[in-house]
């Protein structure tokens, strides 16, 4: 402990943080645009002649769930680059490769311009993004945890998720402050690609950021014992991958079903305007911000296991009653927005420990590869498909619960998964 404390400098540390969580801002900036605007882009891109607009947005979910389905396959490129040359160098190329591919569809032509080809070339950007995008979160909280100080990386690895909400609070915010501002029919003309070329800007601030980090003391003083080179075991990685996986599943699932889909299920199932969708989501990612540090910090005290498993059960009791609230016209709008304030709150108890926790699991020559894994299959079969899942199930059976069934569900499973989390990980050093 003495050694990792006095190898990093508060400056250095503050550095890593901040560069770190600049790329996961941008990313979730991007992806929560793309939610917040779907059926916006599913009018400029997927509407084929013949269809109902429901299918449009089906169309618009599957590419959303393609980007995801990239992500791991980017996991394992860029993972195996930043466990083998350094976090500095991988996040840098991350970053910049995110960003292009983000301010390209902002310039793309639409449907009417082009036809079939428009749905193609965006599928075909959010692919590319969504590979960029793998190798993010593995390096993002590998460089965070590997930073912190001892005893503060349930709080140093909770920034990443702290700015995953402020680039999703971003996001809306910029799309409520456009539809207010341009109106329905500017927004859906032109006014949908303002965000998307933002991420330009953004991206050469996180570059600037990134280029004048330090390298981790841990991946350093691993490369010169000579660990590096060593063969990591396949089965031991493989395994802590699943329970990772196992362990992330009502984080990634409750997460965009209640901050990402919830839009669109408000306005296709129960007939809320785009603004009001848009405020309900606001209030639901405030609550998910405001309570990620806290139960980070609280993991640092208390374990990552207590924390984690406090804030599953609450999301479990809580998914049904809420979502009634919201299908209730008789509710109040002041209680519908505290209903979805508690339920982001309640996802941002569980990714507040979260990134420190899959820290943990994994030795430092495997670490960025293992967490961006971890997360991004996590994330591709149950945050990606969650707004496929959840909106063909109801134009399937008519119920409008599937969102609340959907979040027990897979809850019910990571509750299981954290059971199996030692009590005092959190006062453990990283693996090397």
């Amino acid at each position: 402990m003495a050694e990792h404390s006095q190898a990093v400098t508060a400056g250095q540390a503050t550095r890593a943080l901040v560069a770190g969580s600049v790329g996961n801002f941008i990313e979730w900036y991007e992806f929560g645009v793309y939610g917040y605007l779907a059926t916006v882009i599913a009018g400029n891109f997927f509407t084929l002649q013949g269809q109902s607009g429901l299918t449009g947005l089906l169309l618009t979910y599957a590419s959303f769930a393609l980007a995801f389905f990239c992500r791991p396959i980017g996991a394992i490129i860029f993972g195996r680059i930043g466990d083998r040359i350094g976090r500095k160098p991988t996040l840098i190329a991350v970053v910049l490769l995110m960003t292009l591919a983000t301010t390209m569809i902002g310039l793309l032509p639409t449907y009417a311009a082009i036809g079939v080809a428009a749905p193609l070339l965006l599928t075909l950007m959010r692919m590319l993004q969504g590979l960029f995008a793998g190798g993010e979160f593995g390096g993002a909280v590998s460089l965070m945890t590997e930073f912190a100080p001892p005893g503060k990386r349930g709080l140093y690895g909770a920034w990443q998720s702290f700015t995953v909400s402020l680039g999703l609070l971003c996001g809306v915010g910029l799309v409520a402050l456009l539809a207010y501002g341009l109106g329905s029919e500017q927004l859906t003309q032109w006014g949908w690609r303002i965000p998307f070329l933002l991420a330009l800007p953004m991206g050469l601030v996180a570059l600037w950021l990134r280029v004048r980090l330090d390298e981790t003391p841990t991946f350093t003083q691993t490369k010169k014992a000579g660990v590096l080179a060593a063969p990591a075991p396949l089965g031991t990685t493989l395994k802590a991958i699943a329970l990772g996986i196992g362990r992330m599943m009502g984080w990634s699932a409750g997460g965009y079903t209640f901050l990402v889909v919830m839009p669109s299920y408000l306005q296709t199932s129960l007939h809320a305007s785009f603004l009001q969708a848009l405020v309900a989501t606001v209030l639901g990612n405030l609550g998910f911000a405001l309570a990620i540090l806290p139960a980070g910090l609280l993991s640092d005290k208390l374990g990552r296991k207590k924390v984690m498993i406090a804030a599953m059960l609450v999301v479990i009791v809580l998914s049904f009653p809420l979502l009634h609230l919201l299908q209730d016209s008789q509710s109040s709008l002041w209680a519908k927005g505290i209903a979805v304030l508690i339920a982001g709150a309640a996802i941002g108890a569980i990714a507040g420990p979260g990134p420190a926790m899959l820290a943990e699991m994994f030795p430092t020559r495997t670490r960025y590869t293992g967490l961006g894994l971890s997360y991004s299959l996590s994330n591709a079969v149950f945050s990606g498909c969650a707004g496929l899942i959840i909106t063909g199930l109801i134009k399937q059976t008519g119920n409008l619960d599937i969102p609340a069934w959907y979040v027990v569900a897979t809850c019910i499973v990571s509750l299981f998964a954290l059971m199996t989390l030692r009590r005092d990980d959190h006062l453990r050093e990283l693996e090397k």
